[in-house]
Order: C-alpha cells, then structure tokens, then sequence
C-alpha cells in the first residue's frame, strides 16, 4: 500500500460504524438549550391535540362508567366467547409496553449507544401502555371496586386469593412490570429534572421540578450513585421483558381449549409483545422527530436499527405461526388441527387470519431493503400496518378458539357492540393524550444521555484528525 493511499483521510460510513450524531448540534451548551426549549415553548399544535385527544379520553370514561353502571352484558361477549375485546385489548396493550422496557434495559447492559436518543420515548410508552392494558381486567371483573381481592392482604376471615387463577397472576405480573418501569424511568429522568430546575422560567415551575429532581447536584458522588441504581434497576427489569409476557401467555395455555393449549406461548407471546412495541415506539417516535425537527438527533441510524430490529422479530412471529400450524397437524388431535388449520384461515374469521398474516409477516419483508429501513415514511406506514396486524392476532388467538371448541352444538360468533369501540378507541386517545402530556412537561430526549455520547464520539474523532493533521 502506497504511502499516500494509507495517509488518505477515511470516510466514515454510516452503515458500519457509529453515526455522526450530533453532528450539527453545535456545543453541548446549545445541546443543552435546543433540548430545553422543546419542552419550555410547546408547538403551537400542541394545544389542538391535546384538545382532541382529551374529548377522546372523556368518550372513554363515560363507555367506562357506562359499563360499571350497567354490566357487563353491554359488550358483545356471550357464550361461548367469554373473553372478547377486554381482554384482546389487554394482551396487545401489555404487548406494547414491552419494548420500552428492552430498549431501556437490555440495550443499556448490553452498552448500546444508539439507544441513547429514543429511550425516554420507549421508556414513557411503557407506563402508559401499562396503565391502558390494566383497565380492563378490572372491568372484567364486572365489580371493579373490589379489585383488592386479588390481593393476598392480611384477612380476618382468611379467605385468601384463588392463586390457580389466571386473573391473580396478571394483578401480580402488571403491577411489578409497572412499579419497575416507573422506577426506572424516574431515576433516568432525574438528572434532567435538575436541569429543568436550574432554568425553569417561573418560581413555582422551578419548585415542582426541585422537587422532583430529588436534590440533585450533579457532583461526582451523585453520578456515581446514579449509574449504580440506573445499572441494577436495568439489571432488574430485563428478565421482565420475559416474564411478564409469558404468564399473560399462560392465561391461555392453561386451558384445555383448542388453539390455546401449547407450549410455546411463552416465547411466542414474548416475540409478538417485543414486535408490536418496537412499532409502536416507531409510530411516535417518527411524527415527533419531524414535528419537532430533531432529525440531528434521532438520525436515520436509529431508523435502520429499529427497522432490524423488527425484522428480525417478524421472522420470529412468523417462524412461531408456522410451528403452531406444524405442531397441530403433527400432535395428531383432530381438534387442534382443525382450529388451526381449518377453521383460522378458512372458517368465518378467515379475513382476520389473513390480516394477520399479511401485516405480520409480509410487511416487515421491506426492510431486507435498505432504502427502505431509512425512509421515514415506510416505517411509519409499516409500523401501522404492524399494529394492526398485531391486534388482529389477540384477536384471532382469544375469539376464534371460543368460538368453536369441541361439540357443535356449543359454537357461537363473537360480535363487538359500540361500548367494545368505544372501550378500543378510548384507550388509544388517553394513551396519546398521555403522550402529549410527556412532551409538553418532560424532557423526551434524555439530555444527560445524549451530552455524553457526543462527547465520547468527538474525543473519539481526536486523533484521528490529529493523524490526518
């Protein structure tokens, strides 16, 4: 090699090394600046939709009243089709939030850094996908007020939870993945919290966020204590990415019931929660970047990884369809064959079945391409096309094995009524609402975060322009 040839300045590709982030961001002094005033000057159509994500909360609590009023019998479940909508909403809001967690958490132990500008989206689309999913078990109950049966407190009658239910292992399962995603969150969001106060234009907004942020000081002392507990929260809410998911699949793999009764739900449950979150933090994140012009900042690299990463877990999806088909012809039950092999793709929710196929494993096939995985357009589109597909799937696991079990004369259709509508849309609007709100009131980049990884990306581009000097 030619002495001029190995003096050449090199060109950093983007497709293999870490991107230029920040390039254009100027000094972290501006960083800092550029990310705070998203947060002290709202857009001006911020307030519009907030307003119409609002009316579309309350539409909510009143189908929610509306139900508690006057039972249950106003939602479209019947015999045999026990668990409708209420709990298919619930499967995919659990699922939702379920990419926050992996973003956040196995990504942090895992060291990486391209996590670093969407994690507090990921983070925040957790709690509220959390809290959306628990409102319907408890409207489930159809006595909601007595909710805390399902916990084993101390009773003078000791009459003690059915613990072979499934309804008390989803209380235990949703209330420690909320409790651990809301540590987690809080404890990165502090040392932003620190930074609102410093410079927070009016004295009680200064107070609300001093009093949030704890007495944080930015010392060294600080900092290390911070990167311990941030380390072990991490540490503790990766395995949640697994279990919580696999005990909302063991609410149907218990059940002696055709199309329920299989062991791989867990993992299969699992892989669809990671799929249909890491679309939903895809559906967000993209408006939001374009809205608020941090294209700098969420780079197109981001855009490419999560376009892999839901690649690679649509193959999953798809691989776990066919093992479920493959298992029921090969079990030899003429029961299990039928409902997976018959009755799904051709009985009268076929047209479910093939959106299902169609959004879950047809869409992802565009990120082989990658033109594709870098157009902020395609993905969103793609990641809609996925939260469809994703819905449709609950669905088609939670009706269509209800509807037609083992005698004929037992089988019945399932039909949504307007309060089911009602109870779906509802939740979408409050979980938006729910977002606006954490954009307008919270730092959604993790500034801390980002400061960092611009620092340790220029003083590693040092020597190498000291070398082409």
């Amino acid at each position: 090699m030619s002495a001029a040839t190995s003096n050449a300045p090199r060109v950093r590709d983007d497709a293999d090394h870490e991107p230029p982030v920040l390039e254009h961001a100027g000094s972290l002094a501006d960083l800092t600046d550029e990310l705070l005033d998203k947060v002290v000057r709202p857009p001006r159509w911020m307030g519009p939709a907030l307003l119409v994500t609002f009316l579309g909360t309350l539409m909510l609590f009143a189908a929610i009243a509306y139900t508690v009023t006057t039972g249950i019998g106003v939602w479209g479940n019947n015999i045999p089709v026990a668990w409708a909508f209420g709990i298919t909403n619930f499967v995919w809001w659990i699922g939702i939030g379920h990419a926050g967690t992996f973003i956040s958490a196995f990504l942090l132990l895992l060291e990486q850094r391209w996590r670093a500008s969407i994690n507090r989206f990921a983070e925040a689309m957790t709690l509220f996908a959390v809290m959306q999913a628990a409102l319907f078990p408890l409207l489930h109950l159809g006595r909601p007020w007595f909710f805390y049966w399902l916990i084993p407190y101390p009773s003078t009658m000791k009459i003690w939870p059915q613990f072979r239910s499934a309804l008390t292992w989803d209380v235990a399962a949703v209330m420690t993945y909320f409790t651990v995603s809301l540590l987690f969150w809080y404890l990165g969001l502090v040392p932003d919290l620190a930074v609102m106060r410093d410079r927070a234009p009016g004295l009680l907004r200064r107070r609300v966020y001093a009093l949030f942020a704890l007495g944080w000081k930015g010392s060294v002392h600080d900092w290390h204590r911070w990167r311990i507990g941030y380390g072990l929260l991490g540490g503790i809410a990766t395995p949640l990415v697994v279990s919580v998911h696999s005990i909302v699949s063991s609410d149907f793999a218990i059940a002696n019931l055709p199309g329920w009764h299989s062991l791989i739900f867990p993992p299969y449950f699992v892989a669809g929660a990671i799929y249909s979150g890491f679309a939903m933090v895809l559906t967000l994140m993209i408006p939001a970047r374009r809205l608020y012009r941090i294209e700098h900042i969420i780079t197109t690299r981001h855009l490419d990884s999560m376009a892999k990463m839901l690649l690679v877990t649509g193959w999953i999806v798809l691989y776990s369809y066919a093992v479920e088909a493959w298992s029921a012809w090969y079990s030899g039950d003429r029961y299990e064959a039928y409902t997976n092999l018959v009755m799904r793709p051709f009985g009268p929710y076929a047209l479910v079945y093939w959106v299902v196929i169609t959004c879950n494993c047809v869409t992802p096939q565009l990120f082989w391409w990658r033109r594709a995985r870098r157009s902020a357009l395609a993905l969103w589109v793609a990641s809609l096309f996925i939260q469809v597909g994703m819905w449709a799937e609950r669905f088609m696991l939670i009706v269509t094995s209800q509807s037609r079990d083992f005698l004929p004369s037992s089988w019945g259709l399932y039909r949504p009524t307007s309060v089911d509508v009602a109870l779906l849309s509802g939740t979408v609007f409050f979980f938006l609402f729910l977002f606006l709100l954490f954009l307008r009131f919270v730092p959604f980049i993790p500034i801390a975060e980002v400061k960092e990884l611009k620092h340790g990306l220029e003083r590693e581009r040092e020597p190498e322009e000291q070398v082409h000097a």
